[in-house]
């Protein structure tokens, strides 16, 4: 009958099996990984920069940006950039990102916490869920 014995089930006792067209398997089998995949919900991350001497109407307006993205349900990742000389700068960049994090802990939490790698200081935030 050109039918193969495929395996569906190995873990279960006994293991289960079907005569069937092995072909069509594999087929259906990649058909329903693809729907999957397309079901799976897709992380969007944004970012923002900041300056280690950002002015506090700067603040509240890249306050504002980061505000609506979390509320679309986007990861946010804030940065300071030290440009030069302004890595001196370094508690002036924390103290900034910090305060982010405190303006934003009823919409989102802090995933990592301000940390420096090369000239950036890098925080990333996660929406809460609702």
């Amino acid at each position: 009958m050109e039918l193969d014995l495929v395996e569906i089930s190995p873990n279960a006792d006994p293991p289960v099996a079907k005569i069937m067209d092995y072909k069509k398997f594999v087929y259906e089998q990649k058909k329903r990984e693809k729907v999957m995949k397309a079901n799976a919900s897709k992380v969007i991350i944004k970012e923002i920069r900041f300056g280690p001497n950002t002015d506090d109407h700067d603040y509240e307006f890249k306050r504002k940006h980061a505000e609506k993205f979390l509320k679309e349900g986007a990861k946010l990742k804030a940065y300071v950039f030290f440009k030069g000389r302004s890595i001196i700068y370094k508690d002036q960049g924390e103290i900034l990102l910090l305060r982010l994090a405190q303006d934003l802990e009823e919409l989102g939490k802090v995933e990592q916490m301000p940390k420096l790698e090369g000239k950036r200081m890098n925080m990333f935030l996660a929406p809460k869920k609702k």
